[in-house]
C-alpha cells in the first residue's frame, strides 16, 4: 500500500472516531498535566495521537517508531491546525510516560519537534 493511501485511512479513521477528539480538548488541554521536567504537555498544535502499531513496549520504556497525527481531525478543534502527520524514531522511558485516561497513545512535542510529554494506557488495557 502506497504512504498517501495509509496517511489517508489514517485521518479517516481517526476522523470518525470524534471521541479521541473529545478526549484532547477534555483532558489534556484543561488538565494539568507536566512532564517529569516540570513542563506543561500541551498548547496549541502540540498534542497528536501515536498509531498504536508504532509502539512497543520493551526493556526500559516504549519504542516509538511510526506515525503521530495532529491537527484539527484528531482534536476537533480549529485552533489547532490542519491534520498533518509526523513520522517518528524514538524511546520513552517509562518513568517519563503519563497514564492515558482515554486509552490512546498520544505525543505532544516542544516548537521544534523534540518530545514533550507521553501518554500511554495503563497496563492491561
Amino acid at each position: 500500500m502506497s504512504r498517501t493511501l495509509v496517511r489517508s485511512l489514517l485521518v479517516l479513521f481517526l476522523s470518525l472516531f470524534s471521541f479521541t477528539a473529545l478526549a484532547h480538548d477534555a483532558w489534556i488541554s484543561r488538565g494539568t498535566y507536566k512532564n517529569p521536567a516540570g513542563e506543561w504537555c500541551c498548547g496549541a498544535e502540540d498534542c497528536g495521537v501515536v498509531s498504536p502499531n508504532a509502539v512497543k513496549a520493551g526493556q526500559g520504556g516504549y519504542s516509538l517508531r511510526g506515525p503521530v497525527t495532529y491537527g484539527s481531525a484528531v482534536t476537533g478543534n480549529e485552533a489547532d491546525g490542519p491534520t498533518r502527520q509526523d513520522n517518528i524514531n524514538e524511546t520513552v522511558p517509562y518513568s517519563q510516560s503519563l497514564p492515558s485516561p482515554d486509552g490512546a497513545y498520544w505525543r505532544c512535542k516542544r516548537p521544534d519537534g523534540s518530545p514533550r510529554c507521553f501518554f500511554a494506557p495503563p497496563p492491561g488495557t
